[in-house]
């Protein structure tokens, strides 16, 4: 039993461990449990795997009346999620974070049954930490994660990412067809995630204007929320190289195509852009909890493997940081190699071990 999701952050490495389990067990029976109206009830069934869901949800950082409806949620999800485990009767259940992930383990723990927690981000969440004292193994994705969890349980194994991603060679050319890309000009990639990120938006928003007229071309993710109005203000313009996209599906091709890559730091983007190994602009979240996805950043940036620019300087300053990696080729080479050496290929597989472990 696999439990967790809420963002795409959780849930593709969930189903990434799923599927490495699948292929060395195929006749392994696999059940996820997910938060209703959340993302994964979606994209967990398109994956292949059936998903069952709980009422849960998470307290607003603002009082709204949604939170008094939190305890009663919480205790029915606590029950539902008992029930779940007692049907199924799982060999272990594994984490990966989220709001469902807290009731499910808790219900297993509570009974007896082997649990792996998979911690993806640099800074911990309070459901992973609470998990952790029963949970026999805490996979994590960043060393010195001892301050978070007993140090006897920690398995240091990267974060899980589409196979897709992990080879790229030979695709740039598909790529740049793919997008209608020209191959003469540098390609500057933005992501903001699925839903989309604000500042990244506004930032090439300011400055697509001078990105286009110094020869780059922009492909650009703007997220679900802002697509309309982006284009609305983009189709305004009539610059043909800005090429904007509410979601990006085939990513490794994104990656294959672009000379740098400007994004968030989730803790999945920041897993896949390491085996990407190409220049990165980080420009983290800080409306996340325990700002963790700066913290995701300057994990790579202490190593010289990539650049951070704040939420707060982004809108404005975007273009110069693209020109100083664009004008610079060493540089760039430089980040790429340094991101990629600290890159987690075979993270899925590595979990996988350590669950067989948990059922041996």
């Amino acid at each position: 039993m696999i439990s967790g999701g809420g963002t795409g952050g959780h849930i593709y490495p969930a189903i990434a461990i799923a599927n490495a389990w699948k292929e060395e067990f195929p006749g392994s029976e696999i059940l996820f449990v997910g938060a209703l109206g959340k993302m994964e009830m979606q994209k967990v069934p398109e994956a292949g795997y059936q998903i069952e869901g709980l009422p849960v949800a998470g307290l607003q950082r603002r009082w709204t009346l949604e939170n008094l409806k939190f305890p009663f949620k919480l205790l029915n999800s606590l029950m539902q999620a008992r029930k779940m485990v007692k049907d199924f009767k799982p060999d272990m259940v594994v984490g990966v974070g989220g709001y469902a992930s807290g009731p499910v383990l808790f219900a297993a723990q509570r009974m007896g049954i082997p649990t792996l927690v998979q911690e993806q981000n640099s800074y911990a969440g309070l459901t992973n930490k609470l998990l952790a004292k029963k949970a026999n193994k805490i996979c994590v994705a960043y060393p010195d994660m001892e301050r978070f969890f007993p140090a006897e349980k920690i398995a240091y194994t990267g974060n899980p990412v589409r196979k897709d991603i992990l080879d790229l060679s030979g695709k740039k050319e598909q790529a740049l067809k793919h997008f209608k890309l020209k191959k003469e000009k540098k390609t500057v990639l933005v992501l903001g995630g699925s839903l989309g990120a604000r500042t990244l938006n506004q930032a090439v928003l300011k400055d697509m204007k001078s990105l286009d007229k110094e020869g780059y071309q922009v492909l650009w993710q703007s997220g679900k929320y802002y697509f309309k109005d982006m284009l609305e203000k983009t189709e305004k313009t009539g610059l043909k190289n800005i090429h904007l996209r509410e979601f990006i599906r085939e990513m490794d091709l994104a990656y294959a195509a672009a000379d740098v890559i400007v994004s968030r730091a989730g803790a999945l983007s920041v897993s896949e852009l390491s085996l990407v190994g190409k220049p990165v602009i980080f420009i983290p979240s800080p409306n996340v909890a325990e700002d963790h996805q700066t913290k995701n950043a300057m994990a790579f940036v202490s190593h010289d493997a990539a650049w951070l620019l704040k939420d707060q300087e982004a809108v404005g300053k975007l273009k110069l940081k693209v020109d100083e990696l664009m004008e610079d080729p060493a540089i760039g080479l430089a980040l790429g190699m340094n991101i990629k050496s600290l890159a987690k290929p075979d993270a899925a597989i590595a979990i996988r071990k350590e669950m067989e472990q948990l059922v041996a």
